[in-house]
């Protein structure tokens, strides 16, 4: 498969997952929830779920001309390693947070490495 199908499909497959921040909040709280209780109950946790699913519909529609949005790209590699790099931090800093570090933590490595192999050339 050519490398920039699998661009498409990698974008796809990580817009979708940006897309269900919520109900992996709610299958899996100690990797993606920063919070006691139900995901709504946080304004800053609802906050972050419409941001990242903004960003999830704008990765399915790049999926379409990868080249073209080279730019969403780069944003999303290195805002996923600085969100990633952060939320390391606070999960060490914090004992009833270490479960990032085997939740979202390495999910937002992961967006950023896959995407930064597959990214166009213009990125």
């Amino acid at each position: 498969m050519a490398r920039a199908d699998l661009l498409k499909y990698a974008l796809i497959v990580f817009g979708i997952v940006f897309c269900l921040i919520y109900p992996l909040s709610i299958v899996w709280p100690s990797g993606w929830a920063w919070h006691e209780g139900a995901p709504y109950t946080n304004d800053y946790f609802m906050m972050i779920v419409g941001v990242y699913a903004t960003l999830g519909l704008f990765l399915i529609l790049a999926s379409r001309n990868p080249a073209a949005n080279g730019s969403l790209i780069m944003f999303t590699i290195v805002s996923s390693l600085v969100h990633a790099a952060i939320m390391a931090w606070q999960a060490l800093q914090m004992p009833e947070h270490m479960g990032h570090l085997y939740g979202d933590v390495p999910g937002l490595v992961a967006v950023a490495v896959v995407l930064y192999l597959l990214r166009p050339a213009n990125a």
